[in-house]
């Protein structure tokens, strides 16, 4: 019964094989286990590979029926292979087996693709089935992990913008809840002058009934002094309205310099893409670390895969550039540039032979990481590491902030792109400083 059913019913979408203990996800889909805690481990989602549906479980169940089908299936082949002499010569022809069919999942000499028996079924040879079945676990696998990192960048762009909406409607709500109280007052002053009128009124009423007497006096000079003594005319009602200036003026500029305390300007941010996986990056990426034990990720040329290193985003060709990076209670690392041509698949030094412009510290000295190395005499211990490059002066500078002490200065003729490079084994962090933008006036 086995033997009848599609190929693909007993393979795992993931690794594209038979089934190895199957396990059975709440949406239906079944997965190797193994193939399912890898695909998790690298996604940080316990999310179905297929249908993208939350796990409900943590430890999903095992899929019995299947695991029982995929044994019979398979024990099915080794019996088949052991009876086709995989390894050696084919038992039937007597020559080598350097075909494999996709159809039957055997290894198959030219006579018996020539036969009836394979005769329509898809026959290559044995070496590019092999490669040819490693290429698809590994494009199924890059677009898992292309999936996985889409999903976490859309995330982190969702959240960073929740704060900005979070910020943007706090700021309104204040702004507006002023402007309320500035109209309160301006109630209040319009009331308190009403108030006065009515007082000036009733004064008036008075003046009016003791003239109505003294004109029956007929005494009509008397009458013209008293209403000109008694009631002075009313003096104008001065800011009486909203100061719209005050509320308006340049408001979306006041708002970005407020917002440059949640949105500050890093002159450097880090390439994930290049990260050791032992290195954690913040979410910003301005901040590294060194943890263990070493996350799961895809190989990648970019990548740094024997030391503990990262680069940053930007490349850059010419121009002057400035950093400064908070090495707090780090004790080692290793900060600079590196050419965008160094080695990262084995570890080098990171001298300027190799590549790399860098200061670091270890075992409590600061050296500059020139040929030979050069201790430094630093005074007290660096919190904090400018790094200043001058791409067409063919200069990298290192300087302490606190005190605009030159540390040490490389001098050389760059003639390809560089990029910040950071190295640490310490699970204190490096954290590249944000830089202040230039603000207006008012």
């Amino acid at each position: 019964m086995s033997s009848s059913l599609p190929e693909e019913d007993l393979s795992c979408p993931v690794c594209c094989d038979i089934f190895r203990d199957p396990v059975l996800l709440s949406c239906s889909h079944s997965f190797c286990r193994g193939c399912l805690q890898r695909f998790w481990e690298v996604s940080r989602m316990r999310d179905c590979p297929v249908c993208r549906r939350r796990a409900s479980r943590r430890s999903p169940p095992c899929n019995l029926a299947l695991k029982n089908l995929c044994e019979a299936v398979l024990q099915g082949r080794r019996a088949a292979a052991a009876a086709a002499g995989v390894g050696t010569a084919c038992r039937l022809h007597g020559q080598a087996l350097k075909l494999f069919c996709a159809d039957e999942q055997l290894p198959v000499c030219p006579m018996c693709q020539a036969s009836n028996a394979h005769k329509a079924h898809e026959c290559c040879p044995a070496g590019v089935a092999k490669k040819k079945n490693t290429w698809k676990k590994q494009k199924y696998y890059d677009v898992c992990v292309f999936q996985c990192q889409t999903q976490l960048t859309e995330k982190r762009i969702r959240d960073q913008f929740l704060e900005f909406h979070h910020f943007l409607r706090e700021e309104e709500e204040a702004r507006v809840s002023t402007l309320k109280e500035e109209e309160e007052k301006r109630v209040l002053a319009v009331k308190e002058r009403d108030r006065d009128l009515r007082s000036r009124m009733a004064s008036l009423v008075d003046i009016i009934r003791i003239t109505e007497q003294e004109m029956a006096a007929d005494d009509a000079e008397m009458l013209q002094v008293r209403v000109q003594n008694s009631l002075p005319d009313p003096e104008g009602f001065c800011g009486s309205l909203i100061d719209e200036a005050k509320h308006l003026s340049n408001l979306k500029f006041h708002v970005w310099e407020k917002m440059q305390g949640i949105a500050p300007y890093s002159p450097v941010t880090l390439d994930p893409n290049t990260a050791h996986p032992c290195l954690s990056l913040s979410e910003d990426l301005t901040c590294v670390r060194y943890m263990s034990p070493s996350r799961s990720l895809p190989n990648s040329p970019e990548r740094f895969r024997v030391s503990a290193e990262v680069l940053g985003s930007v490349a850059v060709a010419g121009g002057t550039h400035t950093w400064e990076v908070e090495v707090g209670g780090s004790k080692d690392w290793i900060v600079g540039v590196a050419s965008a041509s160094v080695r990262r698949d084995a570890e080098v030094a990171a001298r300027p032979e190799n590549g790399f412009w860098t200061l670091c510290l270890r075992d409590g000295t600061y050296r500059a990481m020139a040929s030979p190395p050069r201790t430094l005499l630093v005074g007290r211990k660096l919190r904090r590491l400018a790094v200043r490059l001058d791409q067409d002066a063919g200069q990298v500078s290192f300087s302490s902030p606190s005190d605009g002490h030159i540390l040490h200065v490389f001098t050389h003729t760059f003639t390809e792109k560089v990029l910040p490079y950071f190295y640490t084994q310490s699970d204190r962090p490096l954290k590249i400083l944000p830089k202040p933008t230039v603000a207006g006036t008012n």
